[in-house]
């Protein structure tokens, strides 16, 4: 029987901290979370690792926005994907695709193969979710030698895609890794694995930290409404480990 494995989308090294506190299995590394998640910086791998015992999948997107690289942006991602591999990173999350939202199969190969070198998890993210076609895109994936694909099943929220997650589980579970993400909560993951039989979940946990300095006088640094900064939530954490495991 598979067990079931909480992600946390992290976006700090007190995110990872807060995650394996809380009951957390692994956790997506990254940077910029506002921006959709950018790649982390050498020093908060290395910190994470010494810190904590989580598996650590390192989030590899050089900019915002969607996933189809220019040469340079892609050299980016390669030069960045060993780096990190090299300095303990137990997997690279990233997503390659051609200007018609298919899945880019030479770029992604080569990703693989390289993650694959050091003998660690290829995952493709939500990159995922702009495809038309799933069903042959999970295909194409099973043939790159993708190890995880982090999926909504093409809607905003997993909870709204669960009928595609469910086909994709169904008709793929055993050949490739599925991890259920976006708008997971306590009230939705036990409804979520039940309905699609995915034993895999991806979280952000998010809460809104202040910083007294965002806004001070006429300059403003805010990206939210007001002078906050988004965090992982030990409590979110727990409740949705506690919800996932029956407890």
């Amino acid at each position: 029987m598979k067990r079931d494995l909480f992600e946390v989308c992290a976006g700090s090294v007190q995110d990872c901290i807060n995650a394996q506190l809380g009951g957390a299995d692994r956790v997506e590394l990254n940077s910029a979370l506002h921006l959709g998640g950018l790649t982390p910086s050498l020093a908060m791998l290395r910190l994470v690792k010494e810190k904590t015992s989580l598996k650590v999948v390192c989030m590899d997107r050089p900019r915002a926005a969607g996933f189809c690289y220019d040469d340079v942006e892609t050299e980016t991602m390669f030069e960045d994907a060993k780096i990190l591999l090299e300095n303990g990173a137990d997997g690279i999350s990233f997503g390659f695709l051609n200007s018609d939202a298919t899945i880019n199969e030479t770029e992604t190969k080569k990703m693989v193969e390289l993650i694959h070198q050091y003998q660690k998890e290829a995952v493709f993210h939500r990159a995922f979710d702009c495809v038309d076609d799933p069903m042959h895109a999970i295909k194409q994936l099973i043939d790159c030698g993708v190890d995880r694909i982090l999926t909504s099943g093409l809607q905003p929220t997993a909870i709204q895609g669960v009928s595609v997650l469910e086909k994709l589980q169904s008709e793929f579970g055993n050949q490739i890794e599925l991890l259920a993400g976006s708008g997971i909560n306590a009230n939705n993951i036990r409804t979520l694995k039940e309905q699609t039989g995915i034993h895999q979940f991806h979280g952000s946990c998010k809460e809104w930290c202040k910083d007294p300095t965002t806004t001070v006088g006429n300059v403003s640094y805010a990206y939210h409404e007001s002078d906050d900064y988004d965090c992982v939530s030990l409590e979110k954490v727990k409740s949705i480990v506690q919800e996932l495991r029956g407890k």
